[in-house]
Order: C-alpha cells, then sequence, then structure tokens
C-alpha cells in the first residue's frame, strides 16, 4: 500500500505542474494580462488557431484528475492510519500468570507437637 500512494503522490505532482503550465499557456480573454505576458500567444502560433480549445478541454481534464487522485490519496492515507491503529489495538494484552508459592504449608492436623523436656527424660 506504501509504495501505491508514494506512486500516486509523484503522479500528482506531475499532474499539478502540468496544470500549472497549461493554466499559463492559456491565451487570456481580453488579450492582455498575465496570459500574453507569460506566452499565451506562443501558444496559439505553436499549435493553431484552434488551440484555446484545446487547451481548455485539457486544463478541465487534468484538473478533474488532479482533484480525483487528490481525493483518492487523502481516502488512502485515512486508510492505513487506520489499519495501523486497529493493528495496535486488536491485539490481546499479555498477562503473567500468578506464580506458584514455592513450598506448601502442611496442613494443620498432620502437624506434630514439639517434644517436651518431661517426654524427652521418659524414654530409655
Amino acid at each position: 500500500m506504501n509504495i501505491l500512494i508514494g506512486i500516486f503522490t509523484f503522479i500528482l505532482i506531475i499532474l499539478s505542474v502540468f496544470l500549472v503550465l497549461l493554466v499559463l499557456m492559456q491565451k487570456s480573454k481580453n488579450d492582455g494580462g498575465m496570459g500574453a505576458a507569460l506566452g499565451g500567444g506562443a501558444a496559439e502560433a505553436t499549435f493553431g488557431a484552434d488551440t484555446g480549445n484545446v487547451l481548455t478541454k485539457a486544463t478541465r481534464n487534468v484538473a478533474i484528475a488532479f482533484f480525483v487522485l487528490s481525493l483518492g490519496l487523502y481516502l488512502a492515507h485515512i486508510h492505513q492510519r487506520t489499519a495501523a491503529t486497529a493493528a495496535a489495538t486488536d491485539a490481546l494484552p499479555e498477562m503473567d500468570a500468578p506464580a506458584a508459592p514455592a513450598t506448601l504449608p502442611a496442613p494443620m492436623d498432620t502437624i506434630q507437637p514439639a517434644p517436651t523436656e518431661e517426654a524427652a527424660t521418659d524414654q530409655p
């Protein structure tokens, strides 16, 4: 998924540069202003008299592709982030088992009373 996002980001950058160049090549409506200053008339001389229609259609198509690709990349980034968050939270937590005691205490009924001094002297 990361590779596709990188490829589509590169294509988006290329489309952005192409869109800027298309807009700058167009001749302005009143034959003055920035269009004429930045080469709008040169595009008409190069590509013919019907250049305005061709450049307008190309600008519209590239702008549509730009916005569709931008929306697609936005959704891909959202999907990638939610998938990474879901993978981190879906894992079961690790729990340690309680440690068993080293020795178990003896039951109360089997404990023998300690011998007293009288019992020790009674034995032969």
